[in-house]
């Protein structure tokens, strides 16, 4: 029942965070459109992720880690505490992330100065739009870590749809409202339209916070100010909370990192304008597979791990990790796969055109097969270090991703320095230690737990690789002859893609199916897929054997 409800929950988060990254793509897109891969976007894409990297850790990492196991042990043990307990968080958050927005906004040039040292000296006006913007972007940083607490409420209690849907609304309404600023507001006041498009950012965190407050009254967790910091509950969770933001903050603090070189690197073609803002398109691309997949699968997984950890039930807990592994390999590395070959296309169907040319389409092309090998690694790490924070053990995480941080500062600067592949080579830097990342993870929460059904995961990862290769042997030479038949404009880029991409879902699902992934059931159970008394039967016996190794 237990591993039913985990399925059926992974499935709603799943669908919703499809809607989101699909809102998300709509919104780049529009960015692209009206923007390119410019000096102005590259400002932007640099003010927003400052910020944004907040977001990352609070939405999907440090916040929910550290809360949403102690909120559920609270809730667990009595409703009326992990009220008062949700309040205090609550509180504590306005407080501190209000402080530190006030302080970002305050120190911005030296933030941008930090992360973008080369813009300062080549092209001082993006270096002063880059401070203009972040500071008006800045408070979209408190938005954000409010509507991830109320995410983790919700999560623990077993609401997933609404927080998971919570980012739709941040993606619609901040294009909604910039455009409309940008159309009405902005030429009055004299701001240039990518300081609208900010200001829209800030506009769709609020609506990100307010979509879930209907839900946390409902439910009795309303917010009312509160201050102890003395409750032994705050105060655990304020352990936890600092090495789980180092623990959750390695492929965010690379992806800045590589900002860093990036701003440095001068294209043949566009100097120091475009290698930025490659980077980030690219790396919003990977965001889709990795929210829909990995996100979905740790933010279902980590209340019921809680709840084992709490009960002490470690059979249970092991065979939802294994479990969870086995899922996120299933669903990423064939996601992998297709970014690789079809990433190109994907990329000049939804952002080129006007402002974003050929050229940018390639090169983002570039960072996408660099980034798309850590996909699974990516994924992985969103269930194995929560998993550590379930168990109690935050200092672990935090160790691995301090020693990922300091591997990927060398790999990126040999890639760059020694190797000179570019912005291309920082993604793949940024994969190599992700992967590197995960593996370790894996092999101390398997000597922690005394094995995570290891043989069996080596099983699955064979005949997932092997699908794999099918799927890419029948897909390949389809998409060729479509390109060389119909060329590459965008009528071209779709039928392309509305063949290719479902007729190698299709062949990867029957290598699977014939090749008996266990996995492949528990993702039918998800996705709500009728189940047959034959298909139940073979699904006890794969399952049994599985197991048993």
């Amino acid at each position: 029942m237990a591993k039913q409800n985990v399925a059926r929950s992974a499935g709603i988060v799943s669908a919703a965070v499809l809607t989101s990254r699909l809102s998300g793509l709509i919104r780049e897109t529009v960015m692209a459109h009206l923007f390119g891969a410019g000096r102005v976007y590259d400002a932007f894409s640099l003010g927003f992720r400052i910020p944004n990297l907040t977001r990352d850790l609070f939405a999907e990492g440090a916040l929910s880690s550290a809360f949403v196991p102690t909120f559920t042990e609270y809730l667990v043990k009595d409703r009326r505490e992990a009220v008062r307990l949700s309040n205090l968080v609550g509180t504590a958050l306005l407080v501190i992330v209000g402080l530190v927005t006030v302080a970002g906004m305050t120190f911005t040039p030296w933030l941008v100065a930090l992360l973008a040292p080369g813009w300062e000296v080549a092209d001082p006006g993006k270096f002063a739009l880059a401070i203009q913007l972040t500071r008006i972007m800045f408070p979209f940083l408190l938005m954000v870590a409010m509507a991830a607490q109320a995410m983790g409420v919700l999560n623990a209690c077993n609401r997933f749809g609404i927080p998971a849907t919570a980012s739709t609304l941040f993606n619609l309404g901040s294009v909604a409202f910039g455009i409309a600023a940008m159309w009405s507001v902005g030429p009055r006041l004299g701001l240039p339209p990518i300081e609208s498009m900010a200001y829209g950012i800030v506009a769709g965190g609020v609506m990100q916070l307010l979509w879930q407050v209907p839900s946390l009254v409902k439910l009795g967790f309303g917010f009312r100010p509160a201050w102890n910091w003395s409750h032994p509950g705050l105060r655990h969770i304020a352990t936890l909370m600092l090495p789980a933001i180092i623990g959750s903050a390695a492929v965010q603090v690379n992806a800045m990192v590589n900002t860093n070189f990036a701003s440095t690197i001068v294209d043949p073609v566009r100097g120091v304008n475009g290698p930025v803002s490659w980077l980030g398109y690219a790396f919003r691309f990977l965001q889709f597979p990795l929210g829909v997949f990995g996100v979905a699968i740790a933010s279902a997984t980590l209340p019921s791990l809680s709840r084992s950890a709490f009960t002490g039930d470690l059979d249970g807990f092991r065979r939802m990790i294994a479990r969870a592994l086995g899922s996120t390999m299933l669903l990423t590395l064939p996601a992998t796969a297709g970014l690789i070959i079809l990433g190109g296309k994907m990329i000049g169907l939804v952002y080129q055109g006007r402002k974003f040319e050929a050229y940018d389409t390639h090169q983002t092309a570039l960072a996408l097969s660099g980034y798309a090998i850590g996909l699974a690694a990516y994924a992985s790490l969103k269930v194995l270090a929560p998993a550590f924070y379930a168990l109690g053990n935050a200092r672990i995480p935090m160790l691995v991703s301090l020693a990922s941080v300091a591997l990927n500062y060398f790999a990126a600067w040999s890639m760059v320095t020694r190797a000179h592949w570019g912005h291309a080579g920082l993604a793949l830097a940024t994969s190599l230690v992700a992967v590197a990342g995960a593996l370790a993870l894996f092999w101390l929460l398997r000597e922690r737990l005394g094995g995570i059904h290891g043989r069996a995961l080596v099983r699955t990862a064979l005949k997932v690789t092997l699908a794999c290769a099918g799927m890419v042997a029948v897909v390949l030479p389809v998409t060729d002859a479509i390109e060389r038949w119909l060329g590459m404009n965008r009528l071209a880029r779709a039928i392309d893609l509305g063949i290719s991409i479902p007729l190698g879902a299709a062949v990867y699902i029957a290598i699977a199916y014939w090749l008996r992934v266990a996995e492949l059931e528990t993702a039918a159970r998800a996705l709500h897929l009728p189940d047959t008394a034959v298909a139940r039967f073979k699904r006890d016996r794969i399952e049994k054997k599985w197991l048993q190794t």
